[in-house]
Order: structure tokens, then sequence, then C-alpha cells
């Protein structure tokens, strides 16, 4: 963050409990997403409940996003090979690979590994974009990788000799690369282009190019139940993680900046490991503890100037 930056966001003034509700929430529904497709795997097949998301999404960012459509309409005509790159791997990929290894993995590992999406931004930005990367940097770099083997190892360091990884823990990982990647891709986007807007055409295009998709899981027998539960957890990961979690978290940017507003979303694990505990029966262990310690202190040291 340059100075500038740094001025404008120690100038903001303070939240007030409105403020912190407005950040604090939508954690919590991103939490909520993790538990709730844990909850459901055995009730919606990973893909279609991907797909149902966002067709449920973009119902409802429709009305709010078609006026930037509009607007940026030349944009995506004009770069629509570089909008396909940048939401493939954010909208398409992420929720699906995450639903995909919550099949095989805890919604607390599936969380724990979600933190680690910064210090990936930086690793990613340095091999990839070429960005510049320092000691501490590298140091941060380092540590959050020891808790994510941590995680994934379960602990046990022994696995790691016997080449034993948790295989919904690395599809999860992958989710959190493919994030990383479509953050990045991001930068590209000129910021005159509405985000809302932007991520609207994403879901759009992520619909018709989950379809052969779902329509091979529907004829491997992978159908969903249509049970009131089932029809719960459509709903909510179509509107709330995706909708009111999004609407929320574009206002606390608006409000307390982004520097301010990102540091709120390493509540996602501590609302998970709660949520986890008591919605999933879901028992909390040492390594869980380490991991996300080691992740956090990579976050904090990759963070510094």
């Amino acid at each position: 963050m340059t100075e500038t930056n740094q001025t404008a966001e120690q100038g903001r003034p303070g939240l007030g409990w409105i403020g912190l509700a407005v950040l604090a929430l939508p954690p919590l529904f991103w939490a909520g997403n993790f538990i709730v497709a844990r909850a459901a795997r055995g009730d919606v097949p990973p893909v279609t409940l991907s797909f149902i998301r966002w067709a449920i999404a973009l119902a409802c960012l429709l009305p709010f996003a078609w006026r930037y459509i509009r607007r940026d309409a030349p944009y995506y005509r004009a770069h629509w090979r570089q909008v396909v790159a940048v939401g493939i791997p954010g909208v398409t990929a992420f929720n699906t690979l995450v639903y995909l290894g919550l099949q095989y993995t805890t919604a607390t590992n599936g969380m724990l590994l979600n933190s680690t999406i910064p210090v990936l931004i930086l690793l990613l930005g340095a091999l990839l974009w070429g960005r510049r990367m320092v000691a501490t940097q590298a140091l941060g770099l380092i540590v959050s990788t020891l808790g994510v083997a941590v995680v994934i190892l379960h602990g046990d360091w022994s696995r790691l000799i016997a080449l034993e990884f948790s295989r919904g823990d690395l599809i999860i990982f992958v989710a959190m690369v493919c994030w990383a990647i479509y953050t990045l891709g991001l930068t590209r986007v000129p910021a005159s282009v509405n985000r809302l807007g932007l991520l609207t055409v994403q879901v759009a295009l992520t619909l018709v190019l989950l379809v052969p998709f779902v329509i091979w899981e529907v004829r491997s027998g992978h159908v969903p139940s249509w049970s009131p539960a089932a029809i719960g957890a459509m709903l909510y990961v179509g509107i709330v993680p995706s909708v009111l979690a999004t609407l929320l978290y574009m206002q606390g940017v608006a409000m307390a900046g982004p520097a301010r507003a990102g540091q709120f979303i390493h509540l996602l694990p501590v609302y998970g490991a709660v949520l986890s505990t008591l919605f999933l029966g879901e028992v909390l262990h040492l390594y869980h503890a380490v991991g996300f310690g080691l992740i956090l202190t990579g976050i904090v040291l990759a963070g510094r100037k």
C-alpha cells in the first residue's frame, strides 16, 4: 500500500457498530458456505450445487448489475478473452473445486486452507507477474507453507514420507490457487470497469461452462435429493455467500478501505471452527491450531513493509 493510500485509510472515521457489523458479517456468511456444502454433500452433488448456486446468484445480482453491464459492454466485447481467462479460475473453478473437496475433507480444514490465499497471491505474483518479494515476505511464505503442510498432513509428518495426503485437502488447496490467480488477474482489468457487473458476466459464463459437467454428473447417477434440507442448502449458497456477503463486503470496503476491510476476512476460520463444531460435530485438533497459527503468522510477515 502506498503512503498516500495509508494516509487515506488512517483518515477515515471510526466504523461504529454498524460498520463493524457490515465487515464482520461477510466472513460469517462465507464460513457458512463451507458448513452448508459439507453438510449437504450427501444430498446435492458438488457440480450441481455450484451450478444451482450461480443460477440463483445470477437472478439476484442481475437487477443490481444490469446498468453496469450495459455501460461496460464495449469492454467485454473488446476484451472477451481476458474476461473469460479471469473468470474461469475465480468463479467457475474455485467454488466447484471447494464443493468437490468438501466431499472428502472437513469444513474446518477447508476454511483453514482458505487462509492461505494472501500468501498464494504473493507467491504467484512473484512467479507469474514479476512482482518484487522482499525477505520478510519470503519468510512469511515459508511459515505459511509449513502451516498448510500441517493441515494437509493432519499434523502427522510421517504422511509426507509415505506420500499420504488428504484428497479433499489437496483439491481445496488447488481451489485456493485458482482464487489467487483470479485476484491477480483482476488487477489487469481497468478500474473503470464495474466489479459487480464483471462478476455477473462471469457468473453467466460459469453457468454455460458448467452445463456439460452437470449433465455428466447426472448421467453418472449423482442427482440432488430435492429434500427440504437440500433445497435450503441451495438457497443459502445461492443467496447468502454469493449475493449478501458480496454486497456487504463492497459496502465495507467503501466505508473502511480495502486494507481494514481485508483484515476482517481472517475471521472466517474462527467462525468456521465454531460453526463446524456446533452444526457438523467436527472435532478440533491441535494440528488445526498449529496450522492456523503458522498460516496467520506467515500472512502477518508477508504483509509487513
